[in-house]
C-alpha cells in the first residue's frame, strides 16, 4: 500500500524522509565541501589543499607547511508528494567536521567526523473501516541516525601510487514508532523497532597519477569497505491497552563490502573532471528477524536488502588559481549522479535518485594568505519509487576549508 500523507512532515535529523524508516535510515553523504558541487565525486581527486575522506589515499598529498581543517552545514527543503497530495518539510544540520596534516615526508594523516545514516520522519495514514468504527489512523514517527568517528593515513609508495586507509568507531541509535487507533479513542496498538549499534568500519584506498602530454595528469582511484557484523540486537515492543511483548533480533546487523572505482582527469591547473562508480553488496546481508522468547513469536521485517549502485560525474574549473583578479580564481563547479535504492519494500524496490549540482568555491584573503576557501553548493535530488512516494529536494551547503601554514619554521637573522 502507497503511504498517505497528512499534516507537515518534521524531522530532528538530517533527513525529513519517510524513506529513512527502511534498513539504517538514508545514508549520508560522505563527501566534504569542495565536492558537493561537483556531486560529491571524488576518488580520483588529488590535491593537497583539501580533505577528501571519499579516498584516504589522498591524504598523502598534503604539504609539509599545512593544516588543514574543513567544516560544513547545510540547509534542504523537500518536497514530497502522492496521489495527488503534497507536503513541504524543512531541516538544517551540520555536516561534518575534519581535518589533515603531514606526519612525515610522503605521510599524510587525517581525522574528524561523519555522518553515515539518517533517520527522521513524522506522518500518518487514514483508512475508513465502517460507519460504526469510523476509521483507523496509523501514525508513523522516526529518530535517530549513525554516525562515526575516525582517524586516516595515506602513504606515498612511489610518485605515482599512493595507499591509505580510514579506521572509524561507528555509532548511534534510531528509533522508528507505529500506532494505529480507531476513532482516536479506542483499540490503540503500537509497534517500536529500536537499535542500538556500536561497531568498528574499515576503508581502504589507493591512487594512481599518471602524467600525460602537455602537462595533463590522469588520476585513477579505488577503494573498498570491509563487511562485518556488528554489535546490536534490534528490539521490537508490540503493545495494546492490557498487554506487551517485547521481541529481539540477535546479531541481526550488519555493514556490506562495498567497492568504488573513480577516475580523474587534470587539465593543467584549471580543469578537473571526475567520474565515479561504487557498488555496496546489501543484498549479501539478511534484514532482521525479530523472535518472542515470551510468546514463540516471530515477525520478518517488510524490507529487504538488495545491491545498490551509485554512479557520478563532475567538474571543477578555475580560470587562473594565481590570477589577480578575484572572479579568476574562483572555483566553478557542476555535477550529476544516480544512485539504486538498497533495500526492497515488499516485493518493490525502494526509490531511486537523480541528481544535478553546481557549486562555487570562493578564495578568502587577510592579511598573510588567501590560501582558505569558502565553498558554496546547491544540490536537487529526486527520488521515486513505484507507486510511493516521489520526493524533490533542495540542499544548500556551506563549507568552509580552513588552510593556514602552521608549521612554518621562521627564522630570525
Amino acid at each position: 500500500m502507497a503511504m498517505m500523507l497528512s499534516g507537515a512532515l518534521w524531522a530532528q535529523s538530517g533527513t525529513n524522509s519517510p524513506y529513512s524508516q527502511y534498513g539504517l535510515g538514508v545514508l549520508a553523504d560522505q563527501s566534504q565541501s569542495f565536492s558537493r558541487g561537483m556531486n560529491g565525486v571524488g576518488l580520483g581527486f588529488r590535491r593537497g589543499n583539501v580533505v577528501n575522506t571519499l579516498n584516504p589515499a589522498s591524504y598523502s598529498s598534503v604539504d609539509s607547511l599545512t593544516m588543514l581543517f574543513d567544516v560544513a552545514v547545510s540547509g534542504r527543503i523537500t518536497h514530497f508528494k502522492e496521489n495527488g497530495t503534497s507536503v513541504n518539510a524543512n531541516n538544517a544540520n551540520i555536516e561534518y567536521a575534519v581535518g589533515s596534516f603531514r606526519l612525515l615526508r610522503g605521510l599524510g594523516f587525517s581525522f574528524g567526523i561523519l555522518p553515515f545514516s539518517n533517520v527522521g520522519y513524522h506522518y500518518s495514514v487514514k483508512t475508513p473501516i465502517n460507519t460504526t468504527y469510523g476509521s483507523e489512523t496509523e501514525t508513523y514517527s522516526g529518530s535517530g541516525g549513525l554516525r562515526q568517528v575516525f582517524a586516516g593515513a595515506g602513504l606515498s609508495i612511489t610518485k605515482q601510487l599512493s595507499v591509505g586507509a580510514n579506521m572509524s568507531f561507528l555509532w548511534g541509535s534510531t528509533t522508528n514508532t507505529m500506532t494505529s487507533t480507531v476513532n482516536s479513542s479506542v483499540n490503540t496498538m503500537s509497534r517500536q523497532y529500536s537499535a542500538t549499534i556500536q561497531s568498528y568500519k574499515l576503508d581502504l584506498g589507493l591512487q594512481w597519477l599518471q602524467p600525460l602530454a602537455n602537462g595533463d595528469r590522469l588520476a585513477l582511484g579505488a577503494v573498498t569497505s570491509i563487511g562485518h557484523k556488528m554489535s546490536g540486537n534490534p528490539e521490537l515492543v508490540i503493545a495494546n491497552s492490557s498487554v506487551a511483548d517485547t521481541l529481539t533480533a540477535k546479531d541481526a546487523v550488519s555493514l556490506p563490502m562495498s567497492y568504488g572505482v573513480g577516475v580523474a582527469w587534470y587539465k593543467g591547473q584549471q580543469l578537473v573532471v571526475d567520474a565515479d562508480v561504487h557498488v555496496t553488496n546489501w543484498g549479501s546481508i539478511d534484514a532482521p528477524v525479530y523472535y518472542s522468547e515470551k510468546t514463540g513469536k516471530t515477525l520478518t521485517s517488510a524490507w529487504s536488502y538488495k545491491n545498490s549502485y551509485k554512479v557520478g560525474v563532475g567538474a571543477d574549473y578555475v580560470p587562473n588559481y594565481i590570477g589577480r583578479k578575484y572572479f579568476q580564481r574562483i572555483h566553478y563547479k557542476v555535477g550529476a549522479g544516480y544512485a539504486t535504492p538498497y533495500y526492497k519494500i515488499g516485493t518493490d524496490n525502494g526509490p531511486s535518485e537523480f541528481s544535478l549540482s553546481a557549486g562555487l568555491g570562493l578564495p578568502l584573503q587577510n592579511a598573510y594568505n588567501n590560501r582558505s576557501v569558502l565553498n558554496i553548493s546547491a544540490q536537487w535530488v529526486h527520488a521515486s519509487a513505484k507507486d510511493r512516494i516521489t520526493e524533490n529536494m533542495f540542499r544548500v551547503t556551506v563549507g568552509l576549508t580552513f588552510n593556514e601554514r602552521w608549521f612554518t619554521k621562521w627564522k630570525v637573522e
